[in-house]
């Protein structure tokens, strides 16, 4: 086996030297240069293969068991591979129906990042965001031209609401409320991300449910509506 073994490794060299020697001017036994070299790369694998199983000395039997769990395991990686978009949608789909409020992240035709948020039912449509590393419910409210943080929120991102100052006269469904300028570092929802986003901050029992307002919408490609979902697209 050791012998054949080395004849395969030679035959291999040789048909590299021929694919270098010929580079992309031609076609060797038929095949383009990239075919020729996935061929080669597959018949080392499948050589180094061969003789480990040769190798080890298991009747037949055993070697076929063993080839194919490693035949079954290498098609898994493989198809794993090739589908991890459509896998990790999946995964995304169990979760926003698990937790209600997740978002569930898309691909669009285009490549670019989407999140699909489900209507609640409130009437609302609400969702999990990510602001400062930590998650937050929010609401979506495309009548608020400013992300605005309730004080309770603002408290577990790691502000300090009582140190901020409230000098911006804002509207809220509790009636007149002020409100304090603030920078927020990141709002991530999905695989969509913002940083260094202005918002607000309301003081303590103005608000229930922090508003995701219109400046980190406005700064999306588009969103659309469509029955109880809504699409937001990077």
């Amino acid at each position: 086996m050791g012998r054949l073994f080395w004849i395969i490794i030679a035959i291999m060299a040789l048909g590299l030297v021929a694919l270098i020697a010929t580079g992309d001017s031609g076609t060797l036994f038929g095949l383009d240069g990239d075919s020729f070299a996935r061929t080669l790369y597959l018949g080392l694998l499948g050589a180094v293969v061969a003789v480990g199983l040769l190798g080890s000395g298991q009747r037949f039997g055993p070697m076929a068991r063993t080839f194919a769990i490693w035949l079954v395991i290498i098609m898994t990686l493989m198809v794993g591979y090739q589908y991890r978009y459509e896998l990790q949608d999946v995964g995304s789909r169990l979760t926003a129906g698990l937790i209600p409020g997740s978002p569930l992240s898309l691909i669009g035709d285009d490549g670019r990042a989407a999140v699909m948020i489900e209507r609640m039912a409130n009437g609302h449509f609400e969702i999990r965001a990510s602001i400062n590393g930590t998650s937050v419910n929010t609401v979506v409210d495309t009548g608020a031209t400013t992300t605005v943080l309730s004080s309770a929120d603002a408290r577990r991102i790691g502000l300090d609401p009582d140190a901020l100052s409230y000098t911006v006269p804002v509207m809220t469904a509790n009636g007149q409320a002020q409100a304090a300028r603030i920078t927020l570092d990141e709002i991530r929802i999905g695989e969509i991300s913002r940083t260094r986003l202005p918002a607000l901050v309301v003081g303590e029992g103005q608000l229930d449910r922090t508003l995701l307002g219109m400046n980190f919408i406005g700064s999306l490609s588009g969103f659309d509506m469509r029955g109880e979902r809504l699409i937001l697209r990077d």
